[in-house]
Formats: C-alpha cells, structure tokens, sequence
C-alpha cells in the first residue's frame, strides 16, 4: 500500500530505520519459497477496451517496481480466450505455442521453467506430460472468463515469492468485495476451426464448429459483510495440424573428411570442404494429426467480513482439461549406404537435397490414437486484519495439486508402425521451406502394407503444493512502512512412465492378415498448400490412412500376444522429488519529500530449501538386435534409488522510482532473484533409453544437489505519462546468472551389457568381405546364414531378413552409453531494452498500444561447433502493435504479435544439434457490438493470416519441422444480468 508523500525529516529517517533494523532479527523464524502479495493498487472500475487499457497503464504507473498488467475490460470478460496470448500483448513477454493456442511464457528472454505464476498471490504446482519434468505453468489449463487482472513484475522484491527470473506473474480471479452488489453474467460463442477441415478423414473431428459456454455471478450481503462468487465455463474445440519433420534429428555433424558422406558410390555435388561441418537426416516424415479439447473451469469464492477489521476469504478452484490425439503419418527411414546429395556451401553445410539408393526397404505409414487429461484443483483461505490504523496483518494458506495422465484404454500416447517394403531409390529436397519426398519403385500391390512395430506408452505426473504465509505492514510515521513476513512451503512432483514397446519394425505379422479396405488411399500435398515447395511435382504423393483402432485389434489377434499391443498398468520409471522451503523477509518503503520527490523500497529475502528425490528406474538386462539399425535393451525388474541436497540463499532487492515531474518518473531497481532447476535435473536414479544403434546407446540421470540458478538484476527505466489516456516508456535490463546446470555427456557402460556390434560374428561377416560395416542388413543376413542356431541367434521367420533376432553374448563388446547429467557449470548474462507506447486519439475512438523488446545475450549458439553447448533457450525480440476502435455500440480490435527467431532446444532427437524456431507473426482480430446495456455481440478472429511455424537446425535448409494450422473464429453473444 502506499501512503500520500509527507515531509520526510532526517530524524524521522533516522527513527524509520532504527525501526526497520530491530525488526530484521525478529523475522529469523522458519518460514519458504513462494509467497507473493500483489501489490494495491487503485480500485478501478473498467466497461470497454479502452479503460482496460487505461487502467493497466495505472496499474504500471502506481506500483513499486517495474510491474505490467492487463485489467480486464468488464467482470467476465477478459480481452483474450487465452491468458498466454493476453500476456504476449506486454513487453518483453513471448509465448510458446501448442495446438495453436498459447501455452508457456518467455519473459525477457528468460524461458519458461524459469518464470513464476501465482494464482491469487499462491505458487500454483505445474502438471504437463508434453513436459514431464518441467517447471513451466500451462496456461492452456485456465479459461479466462474468471480473471480480474494479470500482474508481470519484472523486478525482484523481497515481499514477492522466488522462483520468477524472468517475472513473477500473479494471475487475479474476480471477489465480490471487489465489486459490492449483484453482478450476473452469460455467454454463449460458436468456434470455427478450419484446420479441422484440412485434415485425413480417420483423424478428422466429426465437426469443426465447437460450442463454449460461461457464466458468472458475483453478490454481497448483509450490507456487504457475505459475499459469493461463483464463475464457470465449458469450451470445446476441434482443431487438426500438419508436420512435415526430420523427427529423429540430424546425425552428425562431421567434418567434411570424415562420416557417412565419404565412401564409395557416394555422388557428391559441391562437396563440405575437409574442415566444414555437415549433417545428414536421419528420416522424413508427413504427419496429420486431429485433436479434440474440452476445457472445464470452475471456481467458489466465499467471502465474510465479521467486523471492518477483518476479512477472511475461501476459495476453490478447478479446472479439466481433456485433449484426444489422432495421428496418421508416411515416413522414409535413411541407413547412410551408397548415396546422390547436393550441398550449401560453406559451413556449416546442408544438404539442397540428399538421395539414397536402395531396394526393397520400408516405406512406413504409422497411426496413433491417445487421450490425456490434466486436472488442477485448488483450495484456500485468506485472512487480512487490519489491528490498528498502523498495523495490518495476512495470513493465507492453500493446497493446490496439478495431476496428467492417461485418458484412453490405449495410453497417454502410442505409435502403431504398418509398412509396405517397396521402397526403391529415395530422395528429400530441402532446397525450400517444405522438404520434398521422392519414392522410386514403391508397389503397395506387391507388396501390400503389414504392422511391424508399436509402441505404447502410459505417463503420469502430478504436482502438489502446500503453502502458508504470514505477512504483516506497519506504518512508521507518516511516509514509511514496513512490510515484513514469512513462508512454508512443501512442493512435490512426481512423474512416471511405462513403454510397452515391440520393436518388430522390419514386419510383426503378414500383409495377408489385412483386408484391403483397412487401408484408405490418400494424398499428400493437399495438406500443406500454405508452404512453400509442396506443390513440386516430384513429391510422392500418396499414403494409405488407416484406423487406429481397427488395425490395432487385426495385429494384436493375429500376433497371438494382444497384450503387447495395449499399455503396461504399471509404471517402469517413476520419479519422485519433494522440496522443502523457508523463508522470511523484511522490507522498508518509505516517501522522501525532496524537490524530485522519491519512494524507496529496499529489503532482503532470506530462503532454506531441502531436496529429496527418489526414482524407480528398471535394470537394463540384455541387448537385442531387431532390424537393420534398432538394438532395443531389455528390462528387468525396476528399483528404488535416493538422492538428497539442499542450499540457502539471502536475496537482497531495492526499488526506487523518482517523480522528476507528476507526469513523468524515472525508476531504478536492483536485486537477486533465484530459478529452481527442473525436476528432471534433480531426479534421482539412472533411466537408459530403449533403443540401442551400432554406436551406442544413451540415457540420463539427476542431481538432487543442483543449486537454482541466481540472478543478478539491474533495471533502469523512464516513463512520460503524458495523457489521461497516453504514456512512453522507455526501459533496460541487465540479467547476470550462475549456477547454469549444464546438460553434459559422460561415457559409461551402466548393467555391462554386451552389444553384438563389433563381436564374434559381427566380424566374422566383414572379414568374409562381402558386408561394408555400414550395410547392417548384409551383416544380419550373413549370421542368419551362417549361424542360425548360435548362442543368441533366433532364426528370421516368414519375412526373410528382417525380423529375426540377435542377443549380445559375454563374448562380445560391452556396449557404451552416453549419459546425460547435470552440473552447477555455466554463467550467462543478457541485457535488454524495452518500448512502450500508449496514444488515444482524443475522442475519436481510435487507439493504439505498442511496444518492441531487444534481448542480447553473448553466450550464442555456435552452428560451426561440434558436441554439447550451453546456450540460452527462448532469447528474441519480440513486438506488438494493437489497434482500436471503440465507441458506445462499437469496439473493434486488430493486433499483430511477432516474435524473432530463437533457440528453443541445444539437443534435438538425434544429439547435441540446436533447433531453431523461425521467426513468426500472427494477426487477430475481434469486433464487439453492445446491442444495449445488457446484451453484448462479438466476432473473433485467431491468426487470421495463417501463419505457419518452422524450426530448423544449424542452417535453414537443415529442417527440424515445418507446421500448417489454420485460422479459428468465434462468434458469441453475452447478457449481463
């Protein structure tokens, strides 16, 4: 709270400070982690666009701090359907995207396991199987019809809850003490998405216009000592997107005299130069996916105010979010035999295009059909007493869990593999934005489609968050106070998973045991129209789609082993991590009254924090050689392992802002902040990866002792307040951070299993010298012929040389594994500026908001450079420009949202290879009619121009994805009671 400026006389200072100091020792107490209380803020009541506008540039303009926020326009209705894509509208804010809706938060190049979101002031836990072990909140989980305000503080404070580098972000829902009175709502939209049109039938949604439905009531009673608020909402939505992928990464990168690339029968146009770096794909793959969504939310708010002094609020909130997946796909697998390619030059190098001679491989055509469901429930209390005219005091406690996991019989996801084994000389063209796959020879007649490998896969995680809070405010003298309090917080996360996996690939039953009519013909390019190069002529244009469903039933009876073809009930790894934090902070504000007049806030945030981790890995037993490239390990019985850790951390932070005239202010802020490492960096146990090739196999492990990363904040910035309606600003950041974990690899040999690479019959066939060591298959043959009842040996079956198997014997070599670990390693600094700018156009209705954010960092990805690297993830400049119009009938809006390229992963499916999201911009439009006072109309366009989103490696031939969705419109009506 802020008191109005008084004269601030240097004894006055002096007794303020004795004041503070005497308290610090008094705060020494147990106490955690989160607790964050927002800052007050003038009540402001908003009924259009424009004054919530208005009222998040006061909400800027009043606080302490650097803090941004979006006020919603009325109760009920906040300016987005999604609350990411509202929070992209600020300054330094980027949003990841998934199913073509905001999700995850970038904040001033800072990515999202490192940002904190508060709901209500309270840590909210975080659940998301796309992320099983990450910190980062999806806001994907949470409708909007119930927000009041969102508050982003970007500076460090020590009354505010750590976790936040980049920003702590408070998300407000409605109270009816904030409102006295009756308030009543309704809303109905209809939702058009035409990705849904563009999509295969067997994973088309059966419609594509969807419903949504909201209502809130808010009353208080009692001459406004009870009030309730109850919001709700329900929103379907049936969407569909199309990837076109090298799914598995890019093996590599070599140097231009070393690798696949050199051996004879290689055609090799402008050739990587001895020193230059290159990388070959490991596969191309079309895929087709369809989703359906049902998102359920629902919250109680009670509220009773026994006498002025007191006010106690209870509160639950829930919400569901269901999303089904259906997946059709057509791949080519590459095995870096005898090859055509042409080159970029320089390097590092991609291939314009890449060509592989073969005969009689797999043309593989897969389907997936899973269901997830994320529910996150939340009960609290709040108490604020005012004891005296001078002394306030909080308390508020809560327990929230976020839980995912499986909503089908069939897993949380699978993968079915069919294929045809006909596939002659193959070729990609990645001389443009889509990459063009050319098939030579294929004959679905001759050589009719067959399930060969599946796998399915059931994953969990739940988080859970117990945390109390005690706060209290005392005014000293006129122009001071002092805030002071403490925290306990119990965080638990745990997250597990199963594979049922059989690695059948080369053909588990026969073509014979499917009827033709399970197989739908169906073509290509028609789903990637928007991209450029999926019009070329020599793309191969045709795949069969199949159900799911059906076909799965067909493999699971004629293989006779149908429970393999289902998910495992019980959990193979699971990981179980629980922090234990206390905090306690105080923090002196006081008003100076000199001829600039200046607030001040400086305090220090002490935290302790303990670590337990506890994982249930299974033990590696064998290694099994399956198909041409595939070793899959196999598992034993799972066991136990725990790990501990724990650190503390004093955090300092000071804020100021100078009021040079009463329509501009100069602020300065400076102070530590802390990011918690994910849950996979700190897990205990050792997971290996399933699947083993000829060089190797790999795996990960926690460490439960990693410290957060710390951050050392600077901030400057210059506001002009220059209309009712209007404001500048102008600001720079600096960030230096420590305590990086690195993401390195060790070599180890975990279990001593024994690999049939490079053992006794493995050289027996190259030394007979028909097989090169790259020609797997001639190998697999040549024991098959020679050997087929060696110690290990099972004979192939039906389908010749592809489906028998070989076990590593004591014999042969112990296979090598590269782990993946975690270490307090790396430091990284980044720096920024931030544009700002608010113009009403006097009465005329029109407006404009806009901003701009530089983020720069030195520690850079380097492309020419071989092996791990530490980089920052999420680092971009970004921008806005919104656009209004709005008078008493009429509200229009237009906004464009652009984020520039960034680094989103340093390893992607293959190894240590960078993925960089192109840069991308987005146009969505809403137009709202007011009929009357009570009746409301709107129409809403989401991405409107179709963008479409590509990833690439170290250049931009070298593609990772490149994805087509599809604009989605709403049209609803609301009545307010």
């Amino acid at each position: 709270m802020h008191y109005p400026k008084a004269r601030q006389t240097l004894m006055s200072l002096a007794v303020a400070s004795a004041c503070a100091a005497a308290a610090v020792p008094a705060m020494a107490q147990d106490a955690p982690v989160k607790a964050a209380e927002a800052t007050d803020v003038q009540s402001v009541v908003v009924t259009g666009l424009r004054q919530s506008l208005i009222s998040s540039m006061n909400l800027k303009r009043n606080s302490d701090g650097i803090v941004d926020g979006i006020v919603a326009e009325d109760i009920g209705k906040f300016p987005d359907t999604n609350l990411a894509e509202s929070l992209q509208r600020i300054s330094g804010v980027s949003i990841d995207r998934s199913i073509g809706e905001g999700s995850k938060i970038t904040v001033r190049g800072v990515g999202p396991d490192f940002n904190l979101v508060l709901l209500n002031g309270r840590q909210m836990p975080t659940s998301n199987l796309g992320d099983l072990n990450g910190r980062a909140f999806d806001f994907a989980n949470l409708a909007s019809e119930a927000i009041s305000q969102i508050q982003v503080y970007k500076t460090s404070r020590a009354e505010n809850a750590t976790g936040g580098i980049g920003a702590t972000v408070n998300v407000m829902t409605a109270k009816p003490f904030d409102r006295p009175g009756m308030h009543a709502s309704i809303g109905a939209k209809a939702v058009y998405d035409t990705s849904n049109d563009n999509l295969p039938s067997d994973v088309q949604a059966s419609r594509s216009l969807t419903p949504e439905v909201s209502g809130l009531y808010s009353n208080t009673f009692a001459n406004n000592t009870i009030g309730v608020a109850l919001t709700g909402s329900y929103q379907e939505r049936n969407l569909g997107y199309n990837t076109a992928a090298v799914s598995n990464g890019w093996k590599g990168p070599y140097a231009g005299n070393t690798g696949p690339l050199i051996g004879a029968g290689n055609q090799v146009t402008n050739a990587p130069g001895a020193t230059d770096l290159y990388s070959l794909p490991q596969n191309l793959n079309y895929n087709f996916n369809g989703v359906k969504r049902q998102r359920t939310n629902a919250q109680l708010t009670l509220q009773y105010k026994p006498v002025d002094s007191l006010v106690t609020t209870l509160d639950y909130t829930y919400s569901e979010n269901k999303i089904q997946t259906k997946r059709n796909d057509i791949s080519a697998w590459f095995n870096f035999g005898p090859s055509a390619s042409s080159w970029t030059k320089g390097s590092p190098t991609s291939p314009t295009s890449w060509t592989e001679f073969v005969s009689g491989s797999d043309i593989a055509m897969g389907a997936a059909d899973f269901a997830t469901k994320t529910q996150n429930k939340s009960l609290g209390f709040n108490a604020v007493w005012k004891a005296t005219n001078t002394l306030r005091f909080e308390l508020d406690t809560h327990h929230s869990t976020a839980e995912s996991g499986a909503d089908s019989p069939f897993g949380s996801s699978n993968t079915l593999g069919t294929a045809s084994f006909s596939r002659g000389t193959t070729t990609v063209d990645f001389s443009k934005d889509f990459p063009v796959l050319s098939i030579q020879g294929a004959d679905f007649v001759k050589a009719g489609q067959q399930v060969t490998g599946s796998v399915f896969t059931n994953s969990y995680m739940k988080g859970e968050v117990d945390q109390t809070q005690v706060k209290g405010a005392w005014k000293v003298l006129e122009a001071s106070e002092l805030k002071f309090g403490g925290s306990f917080n119990k965080v638990e996360n745990r997250s597990a998973f199963s594979n049922q996996q059989r690695d059948t690939w080369g053909g588990a039953t026969s073509p014979a045991d499917y009827p033709s009519s399970v197989w739908h013909p169906n073509s290509i390019g028609q789903y990637f129209d928007q991209i450029n190069g999926s019009a070329n002529p020599n793309l191969f244009n045709q795949f069969y789609t199949f159900n799911f469903a059906q076909v799965r039933q067909i493999a699971a009876t004629a293989s006779g082993l149908p429970a393999l073809y289902m998910p495992k009930s019980t959990f193979d790894n699971d990981a179980r991590t629980q922090e234990k934090s206390k905090s306690a902070f105080v923090q002196f504000n006081t008003d100076w009254d000199t001829k600039f007049p200046i607030r001040t806030a400086i305090g220090v945030r002490y935290e302790k924090t303990d670590v337990i981790s506890t994982a249930l890995v299974p033990a590696a037993t064998a290694i099994s050689w399956v198909s041409q490239n595939e070793f899959p390990i196999t598992f034993g019985a799972p066991t136990f392992t725990t790990l501990g850790g724990s650190y503390h951390n004093v955090l300092p932070s000071f804020d100021s802002d100078i009021e040079l005239t009463p329509t501009q202010k100069l602020r300065f802020s400076a102070g530590e902040t802390i990011g918690r490492p994910r849950y996979d960096q700190i897990q205990g146990g050792q997971t290996l990866n399933s699947l083993v090739r000829t060089d190797g196999g790999t795996g990960s492990q926690g460490n439960p002792a990693l410290k957060p990363v710390k951050s050392k904040n600077l901030d400057l910035s210059y506001e002009w307040y220059y209309g009712k309606q209007n404001f500048f600003s102008v600001g720079y950041f600096k960030k230096d951070l420590e305590n990086y974990a690195g993401q390195s690899q060790i070599d180890a040999t975990p279990f001593n299993l024994h690999t049939p690479v490079g053992g006794a019959l493995w050289n027996e066939a190259l030394s007979a010298g028909k097989c090169l060591a790259s020609d797997t298959t001639c190998i697999r043959n040549y024991i098959f012929t020679n050997h087929p009842t060696a110690p290990g040996v099972t004979a192939p079956g039906v389908n010749g040389n592809v489906n028998g198997t070989i076990v590593g014997q004591p014999s042969d070599p112990v296979a090598n594994f590269r782990i993946t670990s975690f270490s307090n390693q790396k430091k990284a600094s980044l720096s920024g500026v931030e544009l700002n700018l608010q113009h009403m156009f006097g009465d005329s209705g029109f407006g404009v908001s806009t901003n701009y954010t530089y983020v720069h960092s030195g520690l850079r990805y380097d492309n020419n450079k071989v092996g791990e690297q530490f980089a920052l993830v999420g680092l971009s400049n970004s921008s806005n420009v919104v656009g209004i119009y709005e008078d008493k009938k009429f509200t229009a809006r237009v906004a464009y949202n652009w984020r520039g390229e960034f680094l989103s992963s340093t390893f992607d499916g293959s190894g240590p290879n960078p993925q960089y999201v192109e840069a991308y911009g987005q146009v969505d439009i809403s137009l709202g009619y007011n009929y009357n006072d009570k009746l409301s109309f709107q129409i809403e366009g989401i991405n409107v121009g179709n963008s479409i989103q590509r990833v690439h490696s170290r250049t931009q031939n070298q593609l990772e994805s490149v994805t087509q969705a599809g604009p989605r419109y709403m049209v609803g009506a609301r009545y307010k009671f």
